[in-house]
């Protein structure tokens, strides 16, 4: 449905171009769609110049408004002449940056549909852009407008007027929310207002609808989901309020976007009266007679909107806005138009270029002929522009920025445009740097956002490979389009490619293959970003032999991968690629190496931000590869406190299971031993000392390690345990308690089994029988590490054929779940369920029991001997 129609027709001169331009601007501004603009205007100047240039004819230029988009028509009187057509045989599209046949391939790019249609007289060209989404922020309106160019709106203006409580839950709900969003009250009410929000999350460069509901007073742009899924862009105004009760909720006011006039704040403006602002005409202020009214609000738009206005002005082909970094030794391209898109964002060429006032960026220049001083404009370089005037953007005397405006004729600037464009760019400096500064603080509280969240993230984890796959998912797409981390073992070692992450995740395996086949970057313990053009160069290199390779080989006989995959990756590696070392504890460990695709840049704050983040992801991969070697040195020490085999005992099964508590990153604690004294005599243990740590491990080995050799010297069990008692007392400081079982065990002929037995403050062992009945084997004695002088005596126990004896640590018996414990109630009550069974799944049901007590995992270590004189097997019949 069309709502609204401006034609005019423009005669085939040069003039007629920057005239058609402004057109299109006004009326779509003037019908409120500024979101639009920049693309509608880009594609009429291309279709605009086809036809009084190239053709020399007439251009009729209509611009349609519909209910989903505007549609703009350009017609010339010149119908013969071809188009071209995309397809195997016939033509092609013209590249972008060629002078000509651009129109029609800007149109495939920007347009949501686009056509060429043909009558006896004319030939039309047609695009269609659609109505964006916009983004989330606060806008500000314009002045007063004439009734003409007031914006359309529908017959009946509805306004959903929604409710929000001091939880965020909606709590009214008007019929005409209903009828905007198509939920009934009783489906909504009750619900979280972020749930039906649809708002673009950049974390810290803005406020989020939780923020913005408690703010006194909110305006601006954000989405609503409907009953039926779809997005609804809307204009809402918040109010916070308080009911009689105190209690504090927000009142929301919403309108279709494309009705925010109903709702939008008048823009600020000078103290004056308004009777005296009409007497006196239309404004007069510089700046709103170059940027135009309502200026933009915000940075890009700004910059966007002074170099169109600038091109206008001097009825250029191409201009170009550049801004000055903090220490004015570069200068980053922020807005441009009509010049390639590898010069359009982030690019970055120095202040002075050359020698003399021409190739200093702090003073005005006017270049006749590009092509008689080749390089002396980087920007232009194989553009086509042949003649350009560039001014400086000064604010108290600092150098801010540079304007430029180009045409691809010669001659065609003098100082008389240099001192416009320089009246202009005097005009809107101070505009420019304050929305710069107000973008850079935003920027500031996004990056100060990003680095505590970067921080606690990588703060939660000692894993190194976790810390690497961090590293790389923080940066991917934050920051660069792939990432690749490279680590360094120690200062004579070369850096091995530990991560490699891309946002597409079909690149990553191509992007892995081509950076394993070139030598990693240089080690430089200096801070700060540097370029890196290798993968670049190896990457093109490989396109070009794979596209060489399939020529040669001819169609019929080409692979069947073809050369895409090496494109692609070219294209992904082709942009910027920045080096950052990791040094951590003053050694560089790693290094960080960030990329874009083809033709794009990094910005100046994001290269500081990923600067910020290196150093705290290096000392976070040291602290993991510390912990590592640590837990490392504390698992080998375990392993050594621990038999390194279990003997096989003639006539008894013996079965033992150890169960560390922990992640591994402590020694000491529970131990046990078996070994063979001398022929026919065996020797046993298990023990528990207190605490845990070196000195635990130190006590732990001493007492593995004296039992062993002092039993070997022949010494009976309590002169072996009153010799190691004596052995930790002599630690001093160092010593530990320590409770031990040690016994001696006797496999006889008759098929059972002699142990001698010394319970010094351990759980007592138990017995049992092939009855079923469980009994103690040993009466409790005083511990080791306490007393200097310790009187132990040994006990005899016999084992017979089917017996059992289990020995345990305290980690099974004071097995807790709240209040409740194992005991040695409960051991008992399992160790009678274990009548008939082996020694190995006597020990394996024990331990079972143990796990099932409680939900937690055991937070202790545990240590279980199970040893059982097995039955004679039946003789023959």
């Amino acid at each position: 449905m069309i709502t609204a129609r401006a034609a005019a027709t423009f005669e085939p001169v040069g003039r007629s171009v920057a005239a058609a331009r402004t057109f299109v601007r006004d009326t779509l501004q003037g019908w409120g769609l500024t979101d639009i603009v920049d693309d509608a205007v880009v594609l009429t100047s291309e279709l605009v110049t086809n036809a009084v240039v190239h053709a020399g004819t007439t251009a009729d230029v209509v611009c349609i408004r519909a209910d989903t988009g505007v549609r703009v028509e350009v017609a010339d009187r010149y119908p013969e002449r071809e188009v071209p057509l995309q397809s195997n045989g016939g033509h092609h599209f013209g590249h972008p940056d060629r002078e000509g046949g651009r129109g029609l391939l800007l149109c495939a790019a920007l347009a949501a549909r686009w056509g060429v249609e043909y009558t006896a007289t004319h030939k039309q060209v047609w695009f269609q852009l659609d109505f964006p989404d916009r983004p989330a922020g606060t806008r500000a309106a314009g002045p007063a407008l004439p009734s003409s160019a007031l914006p359309i709106a529908d017959s009946r203006v509805r306004v959903g007027v929604v409710q929000v409580d001091s939880g965020g839950l909606i709590s009214a709900w008007n019929d005409d929310a209903q009828e905007l969003f198509g939920y009934q009250p009783e489906q909504i009410i009750g619900k979280p207002l972020t749930d039906l929000a649809a708002w673009p999350h950049t974390p810290g460069t803005g406020t989020g609808v939780a923020e913005a509901l408690l703010l006194s007073r909110w305006e601006g742009s954000y989405g609503i989901r409907g009953a039926d899924g779809r997005v609804s862009p809307v204009y809402a105004s918040h109010l916070r309020i308080r009911d009689a009760e105190g209690e504090p909720s927000t009142v929301c006011l919403l309108v279709r976007e494309r009705e925010r006039a109903v709702l939008q704040s008048p823009m600020r403006g000078a103290n004056v009266d308004t009777a005296e602002t009409a007497e006196r005409g239309p404004a007069t202020d510089a700046f709103e007679v170059f940027i135009g009214s309502p200026a933009p609000d915000d940075l890009d738009g700004l910059l966007q909107r002074t170099v169109e206005r600038a091109r206008d002005m001097l009825d250029g082909d191409a201009a170009y806005l550049l801004l000055a970094t903090d220490d004015e030794t570069e200068l980053e391209v922020r807005a441009s138009t009509g010049l390639p898109s590898a010069r359009q964002r982030f690019a970055r060429v120095p202040v002075e270029a050359g020698t003399g006032r021409y190739g200093s960026a702090r003073m005005p220049s006017v270049h006749e002929d590009l092509s008689a001083v080749p390089g002396a404009v980087p920007l232009l370089v194989n553009t086509g522009m042949r003649s350009v005037v560039t001014v400086p953007l000064k604010v108290e005397g600092r150098l801010t920025g540079s304007l430029g405006v180009a045409a691809e004729s010669p001659a065609r600037y003098s100082n008389e445009e240099a001192l416009r464009l320089q009246f202009a760019a005097d005009r809107i400096a101070l505009a420019v740097e304050r929305a710069r500064l107000t973008e850079l603080e935003r920027l500031r509280r996004g990056s100060l956002s990003f680095l505590v969240e970067a921080s606690d993230l990588l703060a939660g984890t000692l894993d190194r490979d976790q810390t690497l796959a961090l590293m790389a998912q923080m940066t991917v797409p934050t920051l660069a389009s792939w990432c690749a981390v490279y680590t360094v073992a120690d200062q004579a070692s070369e850096p091995e490619l530990s991560y490699v992450l891309h946002e597409d995740e079909d690149r990553i395996d191509g992007l892995k293959a081509l950076l394993m086949k070139i030598d990693p970057p240089e080690q430089v313990p200096t801070g700060g970003a540097r370029g890196w053009s290798g993968p670049y160069d190896a990457a093109h290199a490989a396109a070009l032999r794979t596209s060489l390779r399939s020529l040669s080989l001819g169609d019929s006989a080409r692979p069947s991968s073809g050369p895409g995959a090496s494109l692609a990756t070219a294209s992904a590696v082709g942009g910027e690629t920045v080096v950052l070392p990791l040094v951590a504890r003053n050694r560089v460990i790693g290094m960080l190496v960030l990329g874009k695709p083809t033709d794009e840049h990094f910005r100046q704050e994001n290269l500081e931000l990923a600067e910020d983040l290196s150093r705290r992801a290096a000392l976070a991969l040291d602290n993991a590869r510390l912990y590592s070697e640590r837990t490392a040195i504390s698992q080998s020490l375990q392993r050594s406190l621990l038999p390194p085999e279990q003997p096989e005992v003639p006539g008894v099964e013996v079965e033992v299971i150890y169960r560390a508590a922990g992640e591994g990153n402590e020694v000491g604690g529970d131990f046990y031993d078996l070994f063979p004294i001398r022929d026919g005599a065996y020797g046993f243990a298990i023990g528990d000392v207190c605490g845990t740590g070196p000195e635990a491990a130190a006590v732990t080995g001493l007492a593995r390690h004296a039992l062993r050799l002092l039993a070997r010297e022949g010494f009976g069990g309590p002169a072996v345990l009153e010799r190691l008692n004596a052995a930790i007392l002599d630690e001093g400081a160092r010593s530990r308690f320590l409770t031990l079982l040690y016994g001696e065990l006797w496999p006889q002929h008759d098929g059972s089994a002699v142990l001698k037995v010394v319970c010094a403050g351990h759980p007592l062992p138990l017995r049992l029988r092939q009855d079923g009945s469980v009994e103690s084997a040993a009466e409790p004695q005083p511990l080791l590490g306490v007393m200097e002088d310790l009187e132990l005596y040994e006990q005899t126990v016999t084992l017979d054929p089917g017996d059992v004896l289990l020995c345990v640590t305290d980690g099974v018996t004071e097995r807790r779940e709240g209040t409740r414990m194992l005991g040695d109630d409960g051991l008992i009550d399992v160790l009678t369920t274990c009548t008939g069974l082996t020694a190995g799944a006597v020990a394996t049901r024990v331990l079972r029991a143990v796990e099932r007590f409680a939900a937690e995992p055991p937070s202790d270590d545990m240590a279980i001997l199970a040893m059982r004189v097995p039955e004679p097997e039946p003789a023959d019949a």
